[in-house]
C-alpha cells in the first residue's frame, strides 16, 4: 500500500535571473553613435577595459548626414580596429543597439544597403579574434561610449 503525501504548492513569483558572466574576457569593447536628427550629424564613442579598468577610450565624427545605425556600426569598428592595434585577441563587445548586436550574433540578418557594407566589415575585423562575444546592454548603462559619440559631434560641429 502506498501512502501520498500531498504538500501544499509554494508559489513563486519571482523570476530567478542569472547574471551574465564572462569570466575568459578581461577585455571589453563598449561602443556607441548617435545621430543627431537622424540622418544627421553623427559621432561614435568607444571604450576599452580590462578587468573593469579603462584603457582606452576616444570619439570620431561619423558624418554631417549618416543614420544612427550607420554611427552605432562606426563605433563598433572603430572599437574593433583600436582591439586589433592592441592585439587583443579574446574580446567581450557590449552596446546599446540591439540590432547592431543581433546583427552581429547572427540573430537579425543584416539588409540594408547603407549598413551592409559596415556589417561586412566588422565580420571581416571580427575573425582577427580568437574569441569574441556579443552582449546588448541598456542605454543607461552605456554612459562613457555615449558620451563619446556626443562629444564627437559637439566637437565637429562647432567648425562646420
Amino acid at each position: 500500500m502506498y501512502v501520498y503525501i500531498m504538500l501544499p504548492k509554494i508559489k513563486n513569483n519571482q523570476t530567478i535571473r542569472t547574471p551574465k558572466i564572462h569570466p575568459e574576457f578581461d577585455f571589453k569593447l563598449n561602443f556607441d553613435g548617435c545621430s543627431k536628427g537622424n540622418p544627421g550629424l553623427s559621432g561614435a564613442g568607444a571604450v576599452i577595459y580590462c578587468l573593469d579598468d579603462e584603457i582606452w577610450a576616444d570619439s570620431l565624427f561619423v558624418g554631417t548626414n549618416c543614420t544612427n545605425n550607420y554611427a552605432e556600426y562606426s563605433g563598433l569598428i572603430f572599437g574593433l580596429n583600436k582591439a586589433i592595434e592592441m592585439k587583443i585577441k579574446k574580446l567581450l563587445v557590449i552596446g546599446d543597439s540591439l540590432l547592431v548586436i543581433n546583427h552581429m550574433k547572427g540573430i537579425y540578418r543584416c539588409n540594408s544597403i547603407n549598413l551592409m557594407p559596415l556589417f561586412n566589415k566588422a565580420k571581416d575585423l571580427e575573425k582577427q579574434f580568437d574569441s569574441i562575444s556579443y552582449e546588448h546592454i541598456l542605454r543607461n548603462k552605456n554612459k562613457r561610449a555615449d558620451a563619446l559619440s556626443n562629444i564627437a559631434i559637439d566637437k565637429n560641429s562647432l567648425s562646420l
